[in-house]
């Protein structure tokens, strides 16, 4: 007991010490960045959310119940270790997991869906207590989780240029401004561009009339019913899909940028705040690919030993979500999605170029890479698995056999 309280002041006090160096580490880029990561974040997947509790048939006291969860879990998931760490630590919602349950859990009530997010908390926690997700991950080579990086993000950056069939204007002008932003103020390009998207789309009349209600969300206990039926059919493929679409490319966006973390931890955490928050809605808590690479690369700030305050703030913005759900979605939800789209695909261009050139730099390893690029960007689903775990499979595959005979070598 004297223990675990000496550990709970030691790390308060460390909290307290890293706070005071937020606000000199803290830019401009680097709030934006934190900010930009929330707005692609949430209003990229929120819907397969509220379609997920909507098969579960929760109520709408359930539903905003979800969003306290969710904020809170991934808003201190990911502030209080980048604080500690000094690194861009991101956590998000499994898309993939609120996708599954969007499908699989049509016959199922809240009670059981609560017993199956408990299970895949645990099952995730196993994985991060003995390491070997971590293990398993050191065993990738640099090229194929490279390659998987630029596939996944390179998605996002076809968007913001498939926007341009239905908003022309807003994106070209936003295209410009990065173009200039990065040729004349490379360190706010991001914050550039956001502020050329907004104005125009204020100027056009884009901006819709955000729905506001300015109250704290009341979260909603849900007692777990555990049954097989429920554990086999949700909480297994919740898992799987968590682990092989979100932690995976989440631990490659990570290794892409040169940070060194303790994943066993990270994951064990992200176990942890979902086994406790899954009564009130926190379905799955994972490692982000996407956000993350919005606050790792040279648009948060300059500095790589400052980039973790774009985590950092992110954090914060999540932690507003959770507290004042109805509020802060209804904000989100007045930016046109054409300016969302061009927003992410602008400010993952530095991260996709990166993860191409680390993948295709050894001729040797080429065209494995490449075939691991190209699965991941297909966006295919085997048995509901998604494309990040078969692009590792496929690249591995590859590797291996371009490889066979030859005298091995790692990167």
């Amino acid at each position: 007991m004297l223990m675990l309280k000496t550990s709970m002041l030691s790390t308060l006090k460390n909290l307290s010490f890293a706070s005071t160096n937020l606000w000199r580490d803290t830019s401009l880029s680097s709030f934006t960045a934190g900010f930009v990561a929330v707005l692609v974040g949430f209003t990229s997947s929120v819907a397969i959310v509220f379609q997920a509790a909507t098969v579960l048939d929760a109520t709408p006291a359930q539903l905003a119940s979800w969003m306290w969860a969710l904020g809170l879990g991934m808003g201190l998931c990911s502030l209080v270790p980048s604080l500690l760490l000094k690194k861009p630590i991101m956590v998000a919602w499994s898309t993939p997991g609120a996708a599954v349950l969007a499908v699989a859990g049509s016959g199922f009530d809240m009670p059981q869906a609560v017993a199956a997010f408990m299970a895949s908390a645990v099952l995730t926690l196993l994985l991060g207590i003995t390491g070997w997700f971590e293990k398993l991950m050191k065993r990738i080579p640099v090229a194929i989780a490279s390659a998987l990086l630029a596939g996944v993000l390179t998605r996002f950056g076809l968007e913001a240029f498939i926007a341009l069939k239905t908003q022309p204007f807003l994106v070209l002008m936003m295209l410009i401004s990065y173009l200039l932003a990065r040729r004349l103020l490379p360190r706010y390009a991001v914050p550039v561009v956001l502020l050329t998207g907004i104005s125009i789309a204020f100027l056009n009349g884009q901006l819709r009339a955000p729905h506001l209600a300015f109250e704290l969300t009341s979260p909603v206990w849900v007692t777990p019913h555990f049954t097989w039926k429920a554990l086999v059919s949700l909480a297994v493929p919740l898992f799987i899909v968590t682990m092989a679409s979100q932690n995976l490319p989440g631990v490659a966006a990570l290794e892409a940028a040169n940070y060194r973390v303790p994943i066993s931890k990270i994951i064990s955490l992200t176990g942890v705040a979902t086994l406790v928050l899954a009564p009130w809605g926190a379905f799955a808590l994972s490692l982000s690919a996407i956000t993350a690479s919005i606050c790792m690369g040279p648009q948060a700030h300059a500095d790589p030993e400052r980039r973790y305050t774009a985590a950092v703030w992110c954090g914060v913005i999540y932690c507003i979500i959770g507290l004042f759900g109805a509020a802060v979605t209804g904000v989100l939800a007045v930016f046109p999605k054409e300016l969302i789209s061009a927003i992410a695909g602008l400010a993952l261009l530095g991260s996709i170029g990166g993860g191409l050139a680390v993948a295709l730099k050894q001729e040797s390893d080429r065209e494995a890479a490449l075939i691991t690029f190209l699965v991941a960007l297909s966006g295919v689903s085997l048995w509901g698995v998604g494309s990040a775990f078969w692009a590792v499979v496929a690249g591995t595959l590859a590797l291996v056999i371009s490889h066979w005979g030859k005298q091995s070598r790692v990167d």
